[in-house]
C-alpha cells in the first residue's frame, strides 16, 4: 500500500497527516522494503546490512540494522561526496554542501529523481504556510553552495507561485524588494528575520505593515520557541512556521499551526526516538515524552540513502497529541544538538533554551555563548551587545530561569559576526580549557 507520491496537493497531503498508525506503518514497511532491496549492491551499505533478511516483515526489526552517523559518511577523499553517495556522476543533478559544522563541507549530490522527492517532502511546509499560487516569496538566503532555501525555491514554483531570489543582496535591498514586489512569504532562519527587523527599525520602516504575512524559517532553532516566535511574530505582523531538514537527509519536518513544535513528515521518513544515555551504542527507545535523540530514514532519496541516520538533534517526541496532523510531534521542536547540549551544575541546557531568554529581554540584540571547563565542570560565558545594566538584567534573568549564575559581558554594538545562515554563537571551548 504505497501512496502516490506524485500527487503533492494541499489536499492529498492532508489525507497523508490524517492516516491512522497501522496505515501509516503498512506504508512505511513497504517503502523500506523497497530501499533496502535497492541498496543490498550498494558499494556502502552491502557489508553493513549483510546479516538483514529481506523483506522485513515488522518496522521493529528496522533496530537490526545499524545506525549511520556523519562520521560515516565522511569520504576517504577531501572534495568527494558522502560515501552514499555511490551513483555514477553522470546521474546525478545537483551538487550541495554541508554545513561543515563538524569539520570540512562535506559534498552532496541529488539525483533528478531524489531532487523532485525533496520537493514533494517540501509541499508538507508549503501546506502548513497555506501556500498558493496567488503568494509571492522572498528568499532572503545567499543562493551558495549550502542547500539553504533552495529546494523551498523549487517547490514554491511547483506549487504555482511567485519567487523572488534574494541572493548577493543587502538587508536594506531585501526589506526594498518585499515591499515593491508585494512579497506575502520570506523564507529565512530565524536570526535573519529578527535581523531584518533591527534593519527595518534603523530605515524607519514598519515591517508590521508590509504585504507579509507568513515567515517560513529554518537552520536553526527558534521557530519553535515561544519567545523568539513571539518575537518574530509580533515584529513582522506575520505568521511563523517553522520547518526542519539536512543536506544528508532532505526536508523531513514542519511546525505545528500553533508553533509550538515540529512534526516529522513520516509518509517519507521513518522516526526513531533513542536515548543514549545508559551508554549502550546502539540507544534504547525513549519513552513518551523524554528528551531523546532523532533517528531518521528517508525512504525516498535513493542516489544518497541515509538508513538509520543519527541526526544529533535532540527532540521530545510526542506520539500521543491532538494536532490537527497526526504525525509524530516533536515539542518544542529540535532542542538542540546533541553534541552542544552542556551540563552546568546538573541542568541540561541547549542553545535554544539559552536564546529564549536572551530574547526574553531583548528581541533582536547579537550575543555568543562560550563554553568552557574549569577543572571537571562545564562553565558559560555569554558576550552580548547590550549594555553594562542590561547584561546584569540579563545575568538576573538566567538565574531566575536556570537556577544559576552565567557571567554576561557588554560588548560594542555591532562588533558581533551576523549570519544569514545558521548562526555560530555557540563556541566551545572545553578542548583548550586547562
Amino acid at each position: 500500500m504505497v501512496l502516490d507520491s506524485q500527487r503533492n496537493d494541499s489536499e492529498q497531503i492532508k489525507t497523508q497527516w490524517n492516516l491512522s498508525r497501522e496505515r501509516l506503518q503498512r506504508h512505511q514497511l513497504e517503502r523500506l522494503n523497497n530501499l533496502l532491496t535497492h541498496v543490498a549492491d550498494h558499494p556502502f551499505y552491502r557489508e553493513r546490512h549483510s546479516e538483514v533478511r529481506l523483506p522485513l516483515t515488522s518496522l521493529d526489526q528496522l533496530a537490526q540494522i545499524p545506525l549511520l552517523t556523519k562520521q560515516d559518511l565522511i569520504p576517504n577523499t577531501r572534495g568527494q561526496p558522502g560515501k552514499i553517495f555511490s551513483e555514477e556522476r553522470g546521474q546525478y543533478t545537483r551538487y550541495h554542501q554541508t554545513s561543515g559544522t563538524s569539520g570540512h563541507p562535506m559534498p552532496v549530490f541529488d539525483t533528478k529523481q531524489d531532487w523532485g522527492w525533496w520537493l514533494n517532502c517540501w509541499q508538507h511546509v508549503l501546506t502548513a504556510a497555506e501556500v498558493t499560487d496567488q503568494d509571492t516569496a522572498m528568499m532572503a538566503f545567499s543562493f551558495g553552495p549550502f542547500i539553504g532555501f533552495w529546494t523551498a525555491c523549487d517547490a514554491f514554483i511547483q506549487a504555482g507561485a511567485m519567487v523572488v531570489p534574494g541572493g548577493g543582496m543587502s538587508s536594506e535591498t531585501r526589506l526594498q524588494m518585499i515591499v515593491e514586489q508585494d512579497c506575502t512569504l520570506v523564507c529565512c532562519t530565524p536570526t535573519y528575520a529578527l535581523h531584518l527587523l533591527e534593519t527595518a527599525g534603523r530605515l524607519g520602516m514598519d515591517l508590521a505593515s508590509s504585504p507579509v504575512t507568513r515567515l517560513i524559517v529554518a537552520g536553526e532553532p527558534g521557530g519553535s520557541v515561544s519567545e523568539i516566535r513571539e518575537r518574530i511574530s509580533n515584529g513582522w505582523g506575520a505568521r511563523v512556521i517553522d520547518h526542519v531538514g539536512a543536506s544528508e537527509l532532505g526536508a523531513w519536518g514542519f511546525g505545528d499551526k500553533a508553533g509550538s513544535g515540529i512534526h516529522v513528515i513520516e509518509t517519507e521518513f521513518i522516526a526513531e526516538c533513542l536515548c543514549f544515555d545508559d551508554g549502550c551504542p546502539q540507544g534504547r527507545p525513549a519513552r513518551e515524552g523524554e528528551p531523546s535523540e532523532l533517528i531518521l530514514t528517508g525512504l525516498g532519496r535513493f542516489g544518497g540513502p541515509a538508513i538509520r541516520y543519527r541526526t544529533g538533534d535532540m527532540i521530545n517526541p510526542q506520539l500521543e497529541h491532538d494536532q490537527e496532523c497526526r504525525f509524530l510531534f516533536l515539542e518544542g521542536g529540535v532542542l538542540g544538538r546533541a553534541d552542544n547540549m552542556v551540563v552546568v551544575r546538573g541542568v541540561n541546557i541547549f542553545p535554544s533554551s539559552l536564546e529564549a531568554i536572551v530574547r526574553q529581554l531583548d528581541a533582536t540584540t547579537e550575543f555568543r555563548v562560550f563554553i568552557d571547563k574549569q577543572g571537571e565542570m562545564d562553565s558559560l560565558h555569554v558576550e552580548a551587545e547590550l549594555s553594562p545594566d542590561r547584561c546584569d538584567a540579563l545575568s538576573r534573568l538566567f538565574q531566575s530561569r536556570l537556577a544559576m549564575r552565567i557571567d554576561v559581558q557588554s560588548v560594542t554594538e555591532g562588533s558581533l559576526p551576523r549570519f544569514q545562515a545558521k548562526s555560530k554563537r555557540w563556541i566551545d571551548r572545553r578542548a583548550n580549557s586547562k
